[in-house]
């Protein structure tokens, strides 16, 4: 049985994920009834309270519910939730189908997603179909919030705003949507301003939870603590450095992260990631070619760690355009080196600014 119980779904998951969105049923779980069959329906007991919860720990919510949409989008403004919700699915869709929906539109893997239903065969069924989905019975809803999936290490700024950044995506994509020419023209049109700096110490709990969170744009997969990254930042022979994206929709908040071990005639890229929101913006490039730059002007090689994760391919084809080249293998670590003879263009769409 999927999602009958706290203790049973803990055991059947990996209690160490970390989830990134919730995915709610509405009838007999947001609420008690069924929207189009009872005169009234009524929230569930400290329902709100567990949506404002999540969303001020950066947990984003979206729903998966077989219902009339206007219908039931009506009820969810009149409850004043609608705001919480991006990417609602609400349609005679499978679960199935618009959990993965969600994922796409997201742009984060299935087993970032928690999915709530009060139905055993909908349970089940996206068990089946999607077994890294982490499945929940409503009944069990009252213990969410203790559930170490749902509770982040840090609580950020950037994990506090994300789900006005994610609303602010949807404004770019409808925008993007929109213009007529191709999407180099588009993103002129953004004003992008990517700022890198040197971490400092209050960078350190965001830097942390890029490393936990990033997945697909993640070279290595390596985590590092806070405790970690503070050390590194302190190295004379490491450099932390952590990217921010603005444009004229708003800020990306801290997207980016790189750690440069500097050995006296090499140096070499240990980890180098970007959020997920920015994969379409190009700004894997600008981080590599700071690096590159620095590179040459200390006279040095530049060498960089990959370890493909099945879902990180994005960032192998990043360095290879920047010039990198496989020089050899340690087990499941490939190493590749940058001749510097010749450094990636900046995209013309994107502002730098340097923070020594």
């Amino acid at each position: 049985m999927i999602g009958l119980n706290l203790e049973q779904t803990r055991n059947s998951q990996d209690t160490k994920k970390t989830i990134k969105c919730v995915v709610w049923d509405l009838d007999n779980t947001l609420w008690d009834g069924v929207l189009l069959e009872d005169d009234r329906v009524d929230l569930q007991e400290n329902i709100v309270e567990i949506i404002k919860i999540l969303d001020a720990r950066g947990i984003l919510q979206s729903i998966a519910s077989k219902n009339d949409r206007n219908t039931a989008i009506a009820k969810l403004q009149e409850l004043g939730l609608s705001e919480y919700f991006i990417y609602s699915q609400i349609n005679w869709n499978s679960k199935v189908a618009s959990i993965q929906e969600v994922a796409k539109l997201i742009n984060i893997g299935l087993d970032a997603i928690a999915f709530i239903d009060d139905q055993q065969f909908e349970l089940e069924e996206v068990h089946f179909s999607l077994p890294d989905v982490l499945c929940i019975n409503s009944s069990e809803t009252e213990h969410l919030l203790d559930m170490p999936e749902f509770n982040p290490r840090f609580i950020t700024e950037d994990s506090q705003k994300r789900r006005q950044m994610y609303i602010s995506d949807i404004e770019r994509k409808q925008a993007e949507e929109k213009f007529v020419g191709v999407q180099e023209e588009f993103l002129k049109t953004l004003n992008m301003r990517f700022t890198l700096a040197s971490a400092q110490e209050d960078d350190l709990q965001r830097a942390e939870e890029l490393t936990v969170r990033t997945n697909q744009l993640n070279t290595t997969g390596y985590t590092y603590s806070y405790d970690d990254l503070n050390q590194f930042r302190q190295s004379e022979q490491h450099k932390l450095l952590i990217a921010t994206l603005e444009d004229k929709y708003g800020s990306y908040g801290k997207i980016g992260l790189a750690l440069v071990e500097c050995r006296d005639d090499v140096w070499t890229i240990k980890l180098l990631l970007m959020s997920c929101r920015v994969m379409s913006r190009g700004v894997g490039s600008v981080m590599l070619n700071y690096i590159i730059k620095l590179a040459q002007e200390k006279k040095v090689r530049l060498c960089a760690e990959f370890v493909s994760n099945n879902r990180n391919r994005m960032m192998y084809i990043s360095y290879k355009f920047a010039g990198f080249k496989e020089i050899e293998s340690k087990g499941e670590i490939v190493i590749l080196e940058n001749q510097l003879n010749q450094i990636p263009p900046l995209p013309e769409y994107i502002k730098l600014e340097i923070i020594d």
